[in-house]
């Protein structure tokens, strides 16, 4: 249970618990062996969760892409799954699975257009994918490594892929999809409008017709899927995807003007019964298919060791590891401090910010404390540094809104390190993330001079 205050850590205890970081703590410098100690941890497991502190750190992206390339190569991972809209990811996975029909893979992330665009269209991003296409060009249509996304925000955007897909396979289908639809169309391409209509009671919801579109494609899967092979069987995956997103994303949109608590567990739920449909559609290729999840340290982290698991939220960390047990691995990025990509408010210009330092009643500031630049740290039950992390502290979170002048409220959440996650890795000084459109601009704000006490 986590408490709902911040215990006082002794000085001598202090003491202890920073000696215990140090001595289990793995220094990365740079070598080609630097994630040895995480793949020996992963093991077997089919589901490896790969945080971020930020969405805009250079080394979270560089990162997770170096063990995700191992997990790859040496353990015959088939899929990256990403905490993304799946029609924009899906477009990416199309074009790193050599269909050319984008002219070049920075074409094919054009899709991502809805803020934060830097969150994937940025360098980090596109080097790895680089290093996907090429890695997929030697591999024959049913061994190439996808990329998709398991997020609910794209729900005109997935109306139109269901629309396309029809189109081509059932004319017929096709037009009594677009009547369904039609329920959304006097919103414009706004679904918060739409949210909020329904949620006063100014507009009848178009629940019952995401839903009846969502059943009328799953009740021709056979007939369609059939149709021309595995590619047919693809095409179908991704249509249903799509319907399935329309159905959620306008629960989603209903409950956003509501309890913060419900559209964040629905937000989660969808992303994890995506995750679930992919894994059973990737396993008919390979049994069991072995995928990754990129995603913020607030969703692959345990929700159950949280302050928000408390308040009743749940994430897909803790839904993977209550489906798949010690099939699966969950490991958590941590920054002290340095640059982020991130903006001031919602829709607002892109900044380079700086981080201020990490609290010192914080685990951000306990790890800098070692006096170890960046290091693994391996938090298997039992371990000695597992048992002394399990007492709460707090722990930061910036998401693509950064507010440096209110981060302790914005910014921190109570979290017992040890029971969230099964390994950290932890990078002292960290950079912004370069987006693929130059950043606009720059604000270098320095910490206050009350900064961390706040008197």
């Amino acid at each position: 249970m986590i408490s709902s205050t911040i215990p006082i850590i002794p000085a001598t205890d202090r003491d202890t618990l920073r000696e215990a970081v140090r001595d289990a703590a793995q220094p990365i410098t740079g070598s080609a062996n630097d994630y040895d100690s995480l793949l020996a941890l992963i093991g077997d497991a089919s589901v490896v969760l790969l945080g971020e502190a930020s969405h805009g750190t250079a080394e979270f992206y560089r990162s997770r892409a170096q063990i995700t390339q191992r997990l790859i190569c040496e353990r015959g991972f088939v899929a990256v799954a990403i905490e993304a809209d799946w029609p924009d990811a899906y477009r990416v996975n199309r074009f790193v699975q050599c269909d050319n029909t984008d002219a070049d893979l920075a074409q094919s992330l054009s899709g991502f257009k809805r803020f934060p665009t830097w969150m994937w269209r940025n360098a980090d991003v596109l080097k790895f994918l680089t290093w996907l296409r090429r890695y997929n060009d030697s591999l024959g249509q049913a061994e190439r490594i996808g990329f998709y996304g398991l997020d609910l925000y794209s729900l005109h955007a997935s109306m139109e892929c269901v629309l396309r897909y029809l189109d081509n396979v059932d004319p017929d289908a096709a037009h009594r999809a677009r009547d369904r639809y039609a329920c959304f169309t006097q919103f414009g391409d706004d679904p918060q409008r739409y949210g909020y209509a329904v949620r006063m009671g100014l507009q009848q919801s178009c629940e019952d017709e995401a839903i009846s579109q969502l059943i009328d494609l799953q009740r021709n899967s056979l007939l369609y899927s059939r149709m021309d092979g595995l590619a047919a069987l693809d095409r179908f995956f991704d249509a249903e995807q799509n319907a399935r997103v329309v159905k959620d994303a306008e629960e989603y949109y209903r409950a956003m003007f509501g309890d913060s608590v419900s559209s964040w567990n629905l937000r989660d739920r969808h992303m994890m019964e995506t995750f679930v449909a992919l894994y059973g559609h990737l396993s008919l290729r390979q049994t069991p298919a072995k995928l990754v999840i990129w995603a913020h340290n607030s969703h692959v982290g345990d929700a159950r060791a949280t302050a928000m698991g408390q308040s009743g939220e749940w994430n897909i960390g803790q839904l993977v590891r209550q489906r798949y047990g010690d099939d699966c691995r969950s490991i958590g990025f941590t920054t002290y401090t340095g640059t982020v990509t991130a903006a001031s408010e919602w829709d607002g210009q892109t900044e380079r910010m700086k981080v201020r330092p990490a609290r010192t009643d914080s685990y951000e500031a306990l790890m800098h404390e070692t006096g170890i630049p960046a290091f693994i740290l391996n938090l298997e039950k039992g371990s000695l540094v597992a048992d002394a992390l399990r007492e709460p502290m707090r722990e930061r979170a910036i998401g693509v809104i950064y507010r440096p002048e209110s981060e302790l409220a914005s910014h921190y959440f109570q979290a017992s390190l040890s029971d969230q996650f099964d390994a950290v890795v932890h990078f002292d000084t960290t950079s912004a993330v370069e987006p693929l459109e130059r950043i606009a601009k720059k604000t270098d704000r320095e910490p206050a001079e009350t900064f961390p006490s706040g008197l």
